[in-house]
């Protein structure tokens, strides 16, 4: 039987951290869950779990001949990797579409027609192998890369994230399809954020700490101990208040009766296929909207919209904080009312930049900074860095030294700064722990109890909407297309 065992290992990060894992053994068939907040070292395990750290100190014995690991850092990548093939999301009649199929993704390491085909029916996803990978989406993406993965029927099979971004039918036949692989013998092991998100069938849970492993035992037991650790952070949120904007007596509000939005019979199609579908839809002044719907449904779409990046904006009836779009005004006449988070902002602060200068590009709107930053501008952003626990030397860190949940907070930060109009949160909390979730949603719940910014919220965790939300937009499959469902709550 195969294990994988290390003892008393520490494994290097940097010139001045480490991963410190006292003691853990995984045997053959083997399904584990680890769970820590952010920083503390779960994805760093699952790279010194496959063998790709370097080891200062300590014994890693494995018998594991087979070794998967993905992340989603690693899917994000593919898709980029396969847009950046056209470098354009709009092709021109002549121009041949170089994107791979996702039979393509499937097979890409291991050539076997017959066992993807086998995958893709045990994935439920057949009728994709023929389409177009970077059109999928988030859910199909992540059973794709799966299936790659298990083409070369690894017998140690790491995955760093598997649920995050994923709505709540995807997460729950992806955790179907996870158990059916454990129960047909293979050894999982999961990095997650969500203590709620360990699935059933796990039998091992494992704490992360400051990169080093604290707790090792059953699901029940670990569980136990990390909600309590919950409970009492939780009591410390009371009281809570928010740095002041830059000037609170020049504000980028709109008149008391002025919708910040209108969109009438909107419309967006890519390669004629309809994204969005003759939506009518208007944010009145103190309404707070949640937006929930399947992968792929479009809601990202309307979001470009609304924050002026999408092109086809000016082909529709929409008007955006009091203008018609395409009436003369600039982008940033609409990005100076909006704060923005996404898994795509996320993935476009690929610039070389500090923690704090990520944060006082919220101010400019703009990716890095590229003027002069006043003294007030500067006083804030120390608030925020000090709120989120990364003053000191980790606030002239580069913003990629920080673990991916930590970068997401930053970013949450950034969108904050100016205590905007319209605050557009796109999975905000995807890749927290549920302490930093907690702490996001109260900040969300402090901010619009001042009364002066509006909220657009999309999470496939119906949990996560903060309590500030008045109405939902829900779309609703129906045969090809999506309608949509407008509720007062």
């Amino acid at each position: 039987m195969s294990s994988l065992h290390i003892s008393q290992g520490i494994f290097r990060l940097s010139d001045t951290r480490t991963l410190n894992l006292s003691e853990l053994t995984i045997n053959s068939g083997d399904s584990w869950a680890f769970v820590g907040s952010n920083g503390s070292g779960k994805s760093v395990l699952t790279r010194a779990l496959a063998g790709e750290l370097k080891q200062l100190q300590g014994t890693r014995q494995s018998d594991f001949e087979r070794v998967a690991r993905i992340s989603f850092e690693q899917l994000q990548k593919l898709v980029s990797d396969e847009w950046q093939r056209n470098n354009t999301d709009l092709l021109s009649p002549d121009e041949d579409d170089t994107g791979r199929t996702t039979a393509e993704i499937i097979q890409e390491e291991v050539k076997n027609s017959a066992r993807c085909q086998q995958l893709a029916e045990q994935f439920g996803i057949t009728s994709l192998l023929s389409r177009r990978f970077k059109y999928l989406s988030t859910g199909e993406t992540r059973k794709t890369l799966l299936c790659q993965l298990l083409m070369a029927e690894p017998d140690l099979l790491i995955l760093d994230e598997p649920f995050d971004g994923l709505d709540v039918n995807s997460r729950a036949q992806l955790a179907d399809l996870l158990g059916s692989l454990s129960k047909q013998g293979y050894t999982l092991v999961m990095v997650l954020n969500r203590f709620d998100e360990i699935p059933d069938f796990v039998q091992h849970v494992g704490v992360l700490a400051d990169c080093s492993l604290t707790t090792v035992g059953s699901r029940q037991d670990v569980l136990s101990e990390a909600l309590i650790a919950q409970l009492a952070h939780s009591e410390k949120l009371d009281g809570m208040s928010l740095p002041e904007t830059e000037n609170p007596l020049q504000r980028n509000t709109l008149p008391p009766d002025s919708p910040c939005i209108i969109l009438r019979n909107g419309v967006v199609k890519y390669n004629d296929r309809p994204i969005l579908h003759g939506l009518s839809w208007q944010v009145n002044p103190g309404e707070h909207w949640q937006i929930v719907g399947p992968n792929g449904a479009g809601k990202s779409t309307l979001l470009s919209l609304v924050t002026g990046d999408h092109a086809q904006g000016y082909s529709n009836d929409l008007t955006l904080f009091g203008r018609r779009r395409g009436s003369g005004e600039t982008i940033w006449d609409i990005k100076r009312h909006i704060g923005y988070v996404s898994g795509s902002l996320h993935l476009d602060y690929r610039v070389s930049s500090s923690v704090r200068n990520v944060i006082l590009s919220g101010f400019f709107d703009s990716i890095g900074i590229y003027q002069a930053v006043s003294d007030r501008q500067q006083q804030l952003t120390n608030q925020w860095l000090a709120l989120l626990g990364l003053n000191g030397t980790m606030a002239d860190a580069p913003f990629h030294s920080l673990s991916w949940g930590q970068q997401r907070l930053a970013l949450i930060a950034r969108a904050l700064v100016k205590h905007p109009t319209l605050l557009i949160l796109d999975e905000p909390l995807q890749g927290l722990d549920p302490l930093n979730r907690q702490l996001v949603r109260r900040w969300i719940d402090v901010l619009i109890g001042e009364g002066d910014t509006q909220l657009l919220f999309v999470s496939h965790h119906a949990e996560d909407a903060p309590q500030c939300i008045t109405h939902r937009l829900t779309f609703v499959p129906q045969d090809d297309i999506y309608r949509y469902q407008l509720d007062t709550l």
